[in-house]
């Protein structure tokens, strides 16, 4: 599933910044912890304390604190003071090269993916349970967000909607990636939002459809074999040809990198392509669904 990305202002000279210099990080990257645990290590490895940090760094004792939990975004001078002060082994500046900010309706575990989907040079996605995020219409993604447990505010509703709707901006822009889909026939029929919203979800998906470099296959319910029984999976490949998976479940996600774990997956989706009806099929049957209605 597709939750943000926070503003941050820097100091500005030799002063003492205070903790309102710096808005916290409301959902916290990944490389923010991991450069905050960096510099709570260095810091104790040279014995001190988080005041003596400060006071050498010139920023506020919370300040230091709120970098080293992964709530705030360290400017150049926070990072430059740092890495002066606990030794100058690089370690800090190599680090901050790769902070990134946490990003607005995206879950922290799907935050890495989402990055290296806008860089893959081909994607592969099958989808089990609803239709695929990258397929989903506007309102189709608001009735996926308003069946939320627990329920989400009307703030995070948007916020969610803004994220997946930026995410699938990439379809249209980048016209010679490949995207490879592969879903349920009874994602299609199940009637989440209601009619109108079914309508409208049938209508998005063969628009995004129909370009060349975008595929569609339906699994027919009544297939009597099937490749891919353990659930949904993504599979992209990277500019430097290397594949990577993702599985997702309940309030977690997963990146897969190991090469035989690899191999396992991409067997499993290209015996489903197999299985599934081709393109042309699969976009018939949604035809004949969506003049159904």
């Amino acid at each position: 599933m597709d939750i943000g990305e926070g503003d941050a202002g820097g100091s500005v000279g030799m002063r003492v910044a205070t903790a309102g210099d710096w808005e916290r990080e409301p959902h916290p990257s990944d490389s923010l912890r991991t450069f905050g645990a960096v510099v709570q290590a260095l810091r104790e490895h040279a014995g001190l304390g988080r005041a003596e940090l400060a006071a050498q760094v010139q920023y506020s004792k919370h300040t230091v604190e709120s970098v080293e939990l992964g709530r705030r975004m360290p400017d150049e001078a926070f990072v430059e003071r740092a890495e002066a002060a606990l030794g100058n082994t690089g370690a800090l500046r190599k680090a901050a090269r790769h902070l990134t900010r946490g990003e607005a309706g995206l879950a922290a575990w799907f935050r890495r993916w989402a990055r290296l989907e806008r860089e893959a040079v081909s994607l592969c996605t099958y989808e089990c349970r609803l239709v695929p995020g990258l397929l989903q219409s506007e309102a189709y993604a608001r009735a996926v967000f308003d069946n939320s447990i627990p329920l989400l505010t009307d703030e995070q509703t948007e916020v969610q909607l803004v994220a997946r709707m930026e995410r699938q901006a990439m379809m249209r822009e980048r016209v010679t990636v490949p995207f490879s889909f592969i879903a349920e026939e009874s994602v299609f029929r199940r009637r989440l939002g209601g009619a109108q919203v079914h309508a409208s979800m049938l209508d998005h998906v063969l628009e995004l459809t129909e370009p060349r470099n975008v595929t569609l296959q339906v699994v027919p319910l009544e297939l009597e074999f099937h490749g891919c029984l353990d659930g949904p999976m993504r599979i992209l490949e990277t500019l430097e040809g290397r594949r990577l998976g993702y599985s997702e479940g309940q309030q977690n996600g997963r990146l897969i990198s190991d090469p035989k774990e690899m191999s396992l997956l991409c067997r499993r989706y290209d015996t489903l392509r197999s299985q599934a009806l081709n393109p042309r099929e699969s976009r018939d049957l949604l035809e004949r669904l969506r003049g159904e209605l």
